[in-house]
């Protein structure tokens, strides 16, 4: 597992303190995927109701809280296929 996807899913770990009530899939392009649901977060590339794909650099801007999920999505660094509800709520979160 990279660095990056490690660091992540200890970022998000204490961001959502707790499990997420839905499923959404991060894919850091060269890096791997994280997933985020009702069991916590973790590395691993399996079906979610809505997958977040962006570069390392942007996805750890919005962990980091120097970029808006939303502003992420709107100039194009962060595409969402599938559910935007659950990319909304887990935005709303990373926020």
């Amino acid at each position: 597992m990279s660095d990056v996807i490690t660091k992540a899913v200890a970022a998000l770990q204490s961001k959502l303190d707790g499990g997420f009530d839905g499923s959404v899939k991060f894919n850091i392009e060269d890096e791997g995927a994280i997933m985020v649901d009702s069991a916590g977060v973790r590395a691993g590339d399996e079906d979610a109701e809505c997958t977040m794909s962006a570069d390392a650099e942007t996805f750890e801007a919005i962990l980091d809280g120097d970029l808006n999920p939303t502003s992420a999505f709107m100039t194009g660094k962060l595409t969402v296929d599938g559910d935007m509800g659950q990319a909304m709520k887990l935005g709303a979160v990373l926020s």
